[in-house]
């Protein structure tokens, strides 16, 4: 953390990393917690899971609005409180559905608030020509931070006992409390309209729309690491089911050295377009390669899969930055908030639907059903170039969200 550059961007650094601490810490025992100790049922995790994902999308729009009206340094505080304060009801969740359904829908609703809102902090931290950069960092302090705790969970899956849960998450609601303390450490920040404009902006903007949806669709591939080549290996491949730690942590390395490399120079929508279009081919050759692995014996399998999570890593990145430049760029001035809540909304709908779309199509396709998947991600990086230039014909250039109060 040393490394990390002095001010704003550092403070907010800090807070980022006791943020994901904490999601690291309860992303890596949920589900066993949610079964083993409270009782329900992996359909009924699944299920609740999928409602509350797509029930907390709607916060991301009104959630952007505030952002632009209001300091989202406050804004953000403010969320994380709540935050902290409504993971502790998983102590004393019971085997019912509908109280499990409506603790995790009102997490979702405040974890998509807090993603909206952090977008339009890391606009006002980083400013028009800084804040991919700053993002780009955040995003390789967020992945220590995950590591982290995830690291620290392994004592309480160890354990495997209800007392080893529960101080976890107490633990990660005091990462909450922490992070929002150390967001107020930030300058407070006063947007540059006092009042957002009138009416959904974002929602009419065709152009933008456009350009974040075929950049949407690709965020589909964020379903491959996680779920779909441990599947794949599994059942169909000859390379040891061990493979898949050897992938994921090739996966953190490289998104922890290349990200912010990767970030320097988007500083234009017509760059991020370009980047836009060399991940969509990097994660085309990634599936090609998952697809391939299939097809030799063990030495040839791993080989493939390992050099296919490279080409998915660089790809992985490309289109996180390319994506994050593209909604700050392409945003009208004066409602940062309320674009970043639009394509907060359109990538979430991607993401829920993904495991069903992109599992589906593999699953059940096999090889095909991969090469599937790098059809649709060439056409979407090909295809971003010439929306990307559409898109900028008639816009003016943006001008940052918030100022520092002096």
């Amino acid at each position: 953390m040393r490394a990390l550059p002095a001010g704003n961007l550092r403070a907010m650094s800090w807070a980022t990393f006791a943020n994901t601490v904490g999601w690291g810490m309860w992303g890596a025992v949920e589900a066993l917690f949610l079964t083993r100790i409270v009782g329900l049922t992996p359909l009924q995790v699944g299920t609740g899971m999928t409602i509350a994902g797509l029930i907390g999308l709607s916060a991301s729009i009104p959630l952007g609005r505030l952002a632009d009206r209001r300091d989202p340094r406050g804004i953000r505080s403010a969320i994380q409180l709540g935050q902290g304060v409504v993971s502790l009801g998983y102590l004393f969740l019971q085997p019912n559905l509908w109280q499990f359904l409506g603790l995790v829908t009102l997490e979702s609703l405040l974890m998509t608030s807090n993603n909206t809102v952090r977008a339009a902090l890391v606009s006002a931290v980083g400013g028009p020509t800084g804040r991919v950069h700053a993002f780009a960092v955040l995003r390789v302090v967020a992945r220590v931070g995950h590591s982290v705790g995830a690291g620290l969970a392994a004592f309480a899956l160890a354990a495997d006992s209800r007392l080893g849960y529960q101080l976890l998450i107490v633990g990660n609601a005091l990462t909450y409390l922490v992070s929002a303390g150390l967001l107020l450490r930030l300058p407070a920040f006063t947007p540059v309209a006092a009042v957002a404009p009138r009416g959904w902006r974002a929602l009419k903007d065709v152009q933008f729309l456009s350009v974040t949806s075929n950049s949407a669709v690709m965020s589909v591939h964020r379903t491959v690491i996680g779920l779909l080549v441990p599947l794949w290996i599994a059942a169909h491949t000859k390379a040891p089911i061990t493979v898949v730690s050897l992938i994921l942590v090739v996966n953190m390395v490289i998104g922890m050295v290349a990200t912010v490399p990767a970030s320097r120079g988007l500083t234009s929508a017509a760059a991020a377009a370009l980047a836009l279009r060399r991940a969509g081919i990097a994660l085309s050759v990634a599936m090609v390669l998952y697809a391939a692995a299939a097809l030799g014996p063990r030495p040839y399998a791993v080989t493939l899969l390992l050099l296919a999570t490279v080409a998915y890593s660089i790809g992985d990145l490309l289109h996180a930055t390319a994506d994050t430049s593209l909604a700050y760029e392409l945003a009208e001035p004066t409602s940062i908030g309320e674009y970043q809540g639009a394509s907060q909304l359109l990538s979430g709908a991607a993401l829920a639907l993904g495991p069903i779309i992109v599992g589906g199509l593999v699953l059940d396709r096999g090889e095909f059903g991969w090469l599937g998947l790098a059809v649709v991600f060439t056409v979407t990086g090909v295809a971003a170039p010439a929306l990307v230039r559409w898109a900028t014909a008639r816009r003016r250039p943006t001008a940052p969200l918030a100022a520092p109060i002096a």
